[in-house]
């Protein structure tokens, strides 16, 4: 097999979308790691970008076959990747974000084999593992997500009672998608398209693909490298938000009541200190100390105060560049 080079005539089975914005820092080698897979097919790259200022738009204009910019600030998790996926030409779509970078040469064969050898299997996602840098804090919360998982896995709903008689969270559980780094089937898409929604398209959208008798897989042979160390107020935002949709499409509260919060604070202050002390990266520097705490209080806030509103049928809070 050699690097795939797109045809001038027949469309590409597979079309790699991914939205940007100021992505100069990591996008340079997401793409260059794109070019260099090595498949039987052919494929394509179509960029969503919004609003970038950074070089990253000369950048796309070079690397990718298509590339649509949009307003910025006019970013939404579902209608923005709806929006590539018209412009995307393939029968499968590879749903990818900037600084998500492809481990080998082989991720793109591997991440779309499911949906090339079974006609049943929706979407696929695989597996992500934190960059070099990432703090011991950020790879203690990562190891809770399937996304980063070692074992691969196929799900699907035999009914729609079958999914009613899950827990919550089971419904969470088996409902895993990520769309850090995904591939849909374009067929199913034009039947489910992702909804205008500030978080968790991907969940709704397996939900809903599930629902409908589809099958979903997880990869673990597909590897991207990810990980963020964000500031605490955005942690805090993102959380609010996510704990509100997992209320909505799930009726999951992980932290009920204002005395779960309590506990649930104190628990991660010891667990983020500890955590951050014994960490090389941090090296027990104040400011390492400052941001576990804070992330101490943010993330059960969050999850308490996202899955409260959603509760009570409260208004959400305006957020915004989550």
């Amino acid at each position: 097999m050699g690097t795939s080079t797109l045809s001038a005539v027949n469309a590409p089975l597979v079309s790699v979308v991914i939205v940007t914005r100021n992505g100069g820092g990591t996008l340079p080698a997401t793409l260059d790691m794109i070019a260099r897979q090595r498949v039987d097919f052919d494929f394509e790259v179509v960029a969503v970008d919004s609003g970038s200022t950074d070089g990253s738009l000369a950048l796309l204009e070079r690397s990718a076959q298509q590339l649509v910019a949009i307003p910025p600030g006019s970013f939404n998790h579902g209608l923005t990747r709806n929006l590539g996926i018209q412009h995307a030409r393939g029968d499968l779509i590879v749903l990818l974000v900037q600084d998500a970078l492809p481990s080998s040469e082989n991720w793109l064969a591997g991440l779309t084999a499911p949906l090339r050898a079974n006609t049943d299997v929706a979407g696929a996602f695989c597996r992500q593992q934190p960059r070099p840098d990432a703090t011991a804090l950020t790879r203690l919360y990562m190891d809770t997500w399937i996304a980063f998982s070692g074992t691969s896995r196929s799900v699907r709903l035999t009914s729609r009672e079958e999914f009613d008689r899950l827990s919550p969270h089971d419904r969470l559980e088996r409902c895993a998608f990520d769309n850090v780094c995904s591939c849909i089937r374009r067929s199913v898409w034009q039947q489910i398209p992702f909804s205008d929604t500030p978080i968790a398209e991907d969940l709704e959208w397996a939900r809903a693909a599930l629902l409908a008798g589809h099958r979903l897989d997880f990869v673990a042979e597909a590897v991207v490298v990810h990980s963020h160390e964000r500031p605490a107020w955005y942690e805090f935002a993102r959380t609010y938000l996510l704990h509100r949709r997992l209320f909505e499409l799930f009726g999951l509260r992980t932290i009920p009541t204002a005395a779960d919060l309590v506990r649930s604070i104190a628990g991660s202050l010891r667990l983020h200190i500890a955590h951050t002390r014994r960490d090389p990266r941090e090296g027990g520097a104040s400011r390492g100390i400052g941001r576990a705490v804070a992330l101490a209080v943010a993330w059960p806030a969050g999850q308490y105060l996202g899955g409260l509103s959603a509760a009570k049928r409260w208004r959400p809070l305006r957020v915004k560049a989550v």
